[in-house]
């Protein structure tokens, strides 16, 4: 009997070696290169951060973050060990104890309805994940086997393990358990609490169907589980798995302290910048780094005040009616239901029907079954429009404004304008802009960008008019045709002619006779006051005096425009360029000339820690000190090319300060603090701009039509874009000192007359300091002639200019002074 034994099981395992051979002959010849593994690279995410730090975007094909083995915290793995293969450590690839164990398990609950039991090992599943499919069949778990017996040969413990836990699938879009740890519970892996971490080893088999959302009960089970897995092989004691399973299974979303808000036009354009640079499949499978200049507050404040601004434009405008009208107002509160808010809407903008008209008031129903009420002076501002103008006057009663049946948007109200308390329940009357515009905020000595609001609402439209929309630029084109003149000669207290002016562009073309904005002529003036009040008649002059090539190169050389028509009607702003362009033009006068580069980009890092991009170039051999041991601060060298002479620079930047002090920027004054900028206006009021600036800061803001059309007769750059400018500048400055603008070595201060361009006498009430080059201030003895001719205030003589219809002028000559292209006046003389 013995003997019948012996031979039964010699053959026995004969006849297995022979049909484990067959099976490692059959399924093993044509296997997947395993050796792959070794060099690895998962598709991981691309993290977009803010200046601080803080998460703007994620860009992936798979979301994942990959962690190294030695960074998993070991209570993540121990969980995941206990859930998916306790033996791991001890196995060659297939556990066949587990094995035996899940068949036992298997054939006691068959016919009860319980799912079978599962034996892959870590290794196993690493073989099927990485080098497998899906499919459901004998070979493919005869493949997976014999894979994961040549893995264990090839491979370490700990690289499956890492390779494991960084490909899993573990439900919320999360591929690996860090990236799973983030959009569970909002927490780095060494964060995570032991529950926590049993809740995600409890998801590797099916993670939908433990959705701690929908499914909260079986994912608490599922994790109970793993947790007593975990006491049972001993890598948590038992008081430690009670208190674990004591715990609410609770999703965290992202703090909103984590997350930029209102960002969405900022990363965007970083987006294309990096599909660009690198292509899609590294932004979206590379685990690009990449820290942006954007300065989350600032952000957040050039949002607000962007909003703001077009919502007032708006409501200057008057009411265009509501969203839409109910047919069965019986049915309100269903067809409410139904009813989408607006795209780009403000979050506490909420649709509401209205059903009653009373004296003083609309009553509304929303949406919750709930009503409220909008009082009267809450719809003062709702005037009927014709054609995009407000016309008419003043509602006196809900019914000049609206009708039951009205779906109209409302915002809660809690005070008036006076901060008297409203009582709850109270409603005003909103509608959504359909004006648009733009905001770029920049550090003006390197470049960067700090705040940048492409338009009204990403939700509304992803068109970036900040850097896609190019508009013309208007009279915020002309301190660039003004620097060009001081950079020649000129000096902010030359006299410029404020007079007729007519060119001849040539047969069978019409004269060109700009105006100023008033209409009206206001005769010899500096040329400070000629920015300062945005004379285009002075301009022009201004302009044919230096040379259109001269204002030309200047604009190109500052990247106001590419390639510039040199034609005078240029240098009033008939040109196109973008808000970016502009204030990165503007940002060159204040930081005193020097080139800059607009970046929304500080630093990318490739997935390994490697830096391959960085905005800063200026050579710092000392600042690649691999730590920091006490030594003195590196000195950078500012290799910046010069792109004007700093004097010059200053005197724009002290004209532009007097833009806001005396001239068409006076609205700015309520910034509190040193501030400079210019107005634009282009024609019949299709784009209206305020760019400025601080020492520190510098601003552009844009608002127009998309489809241009005139904003309204009485609009300009000073009603629109200069409040918004002044709202963000006075919040973003609210909690820094007031500093004055820098200014360069050289400059002499004299007290100059503002009408005359001359010394100040001892009688003299509105004398100003005026900026000048060393050798360029007038004298104590200066005359006062023009051309040594005619006495100031007797200028018919040179009415003229080119073309001109002055007294004396001879069409199609220059009148004295002013030929195209000569040299001016000696400095600090009058003309």
């Amino acid at each position: 009997m013995i003997r019948i034994l012996l031979t039964l099981v010699m053959i026995g395992m004969v006849g297995g070696a022979g049909g484990t051979a067959y099976l490692l002959n059959s399924y093993g010849s044509d296997l997947p290169d395993y050796g792959a593994l070794a060099n690895y690279e998962p598709p991981i995410t691309t993290r977009v951060l803010a200046s601080d730090g803080r998460l703007m975007a994620e860009y992936a094909i798979e979301k994942r973050v990959y962690v190294p083995i030695n960074a998993i915290p070991q209570k993540v793995k121990d969980a995941f060990l206990s859930a998916e293969d306790k033996n791991f450590y001890t196995h060659s690839g297939v556990d066949f104890v587990g094995l035996f164990r899940a068949v036992l398990t298997n054939l006691q609950n068959y016919g009860s309805g319980r799912r079978p039991v599962g034996a892959s090992t870590i290794t196993q599943q690493v073989a099927k994940n990485f080098l497998l499919t899906n499919e459901v069949s004998f070979d493919r778990k005869v493949k997976e086997a014999i894979l994961a017996f040549r893995i264990e040969e090839a491979f370490s413990k700990d690289h499956i393990l890492e390779l494991y836990l960084n490909e899993i699938y573990l439900g919320f879009s999360s591929y690996g358990v860090a990236a799973a740890a983030v959009n569970y519970f909002n927490k780095s892996l060494d964060e995570l609490t032991i529950g926590e971490v049993a809740f995600l080893a409890a998801l590797p088999k099916a993670p939908n169907n433990y959705n701690p959302v929908r499914k909260n009960d079986a994912a608490k089970a599922r994790r109970d589980w793993v947790v007593d897995r975990m006491v049972e092989d001993d890598h948590i004691t038992q008081a430690e798995g009670e208190a674990a399973k004591a715990e609410p299974l609770e999703v965290r979303s992202r703090d909103e302290t984590q997350l930029v808000r209102h960002a969405d036009f900022f990363s965007e354009e970083v987006r294309r910048q990096l599909q660009s640079r690198y292509g899609e499949e590294a932004l979206y499978k590379g685990g690009l780094y990449v820290r942006t200049t954007l300065d989350p507050r600032l952000q957040e404040i050039g949002a607000r005040a962007l909003r703001k601004g077009l919502i007032d434009y708006d409501r200057r405008h008057g009411w265009r009616g509501p969203v839409t009208r109910l047919e069965n107002v019986q049915e309100w509160k269903a067809r409410l239901a139904e009813l989408p808010v607006p795209p780009g809407a403000s979050t506490n903008w909420r649709l509401a029907a209205v059903l009653r008209l009373d004296a003083g008031e609309v009553k509304l129903g929303l949406p919750d079954g709930f009503g409220g009420a909008i009082p009267m002076k809450e719809m003062a501002w709702a005037r009927p429009t014709l054609d995009g103008q407000r016309v008419g006057n003043a509602p006196k009663k809900p019914a000049d404004v609206l009708k039951v049946g009205d779906v109209v948007l409302v915002e809660p109200l809690e005070k008036d304008d006076k901060g008297k308390a409203y009582a709850p329940g109270t409603y005003g009357l909103r509608q959504m802009p359909n004006v648009e515009g733009a905001l770029v905020a920049m550090d003006p000595h390197t470049g960067r960008v700090m705040a940048m609001v492409g338009g009204f609402a990403p939700e509304r439209s992803e068109f970036n008019r900040a850097i896609q929309a190019k508009r013309q630029p208007g009279s915020s084109f002309k301190p660039f045709v003004y620097l060009a003149a001081l950079d020649h000669g000129y000096t902010p207290a030359t006299i410029i002619l404020d007079a007729p002016f007519v060119y001849d562009p040539g047969p069978g073309q019409p004269l060109w006779k700009p105006k100023n904005y008033s209409g009206q002529f206001y005769g010899p003036s500096t040329l400070r006051r000629g920015v300062e009040m945005s004379r285009n008649l002075m301009t022009v002059r201004l302009a044919n005096a230096v040379g259109m090539d001269v204002v030309a190169e200047y604009a190109e050389r500052f990247g106001v425009v590419h390639t510039m028509p040199r034609v005078l009607a240029a240098s009033l702003g008939a040109v196109e360029t973008t808000v970016m362009d502009m204030t990165t033009a503007y940002a060159m006068l204040v930081n005193g000339g020097r080139r800059i580069a607009p970046t929304l980009i500080d630093r990318i890092q490739d997935r390994t820690g490697t830096t391959v991009y960085r905005h800063d170039e200026r050579p710092c051999d000392a600042c690649k000190a691999s730590q920091w041991a006490g030594q003195a601060v590196p000195a950078v060298v500012d290799n910046r090319e010069i792109m004007t002479d700093p004097l010059s620079a200053y005197q724009i930047v002290s004209i532009l300060q007097g833009v806001v002090q005396r001239g068409t920027g006076g609205k700015v004054q309520a910034v509190g603090k040193s501030v400079a900028g210019k107005t634009g206006t282009s024609n019949d009021s299709l784009d209206t701009w305020f760019v400025g600036f601080s020492p520190d800061l510098v601003c552009g803001v844009f608002v127009g039509f998309d489809e241009p059309k005139s904003l309204g007769s009485h609009e300009a750059g000073s009603t629109t874009a200069a409040p918004i400018f002044t709202t963000f500048m006075k919040e973003a400055l609210a909690d820094k000192p007031d500093i004055p603008f820098r200014v360069p070595e050289g400059i002499k201060f004299v007290r100059i007359d503002p009408q005359t361009g001359q010394r100040a006498g001892p009688g003299t009430s509105n004398a100003i300091l005026e900026a000048f080059k060393p050798g360029s201030e007038p004298s104590l003895a200066s005359s006062y002639v023009i051309d040594g001719s005619a006495p100031v205030g007797d200028y018919g003589a040179y009415y003229g200019g080119v073309g001109g219809e002055g007294a004396t002028g001879v069409p199609g000559q220059a009148a004295p002074g002013f030929g195209a292209g000569g040299a001016p006046p000696q400095a600090g003389g009058l003309y």
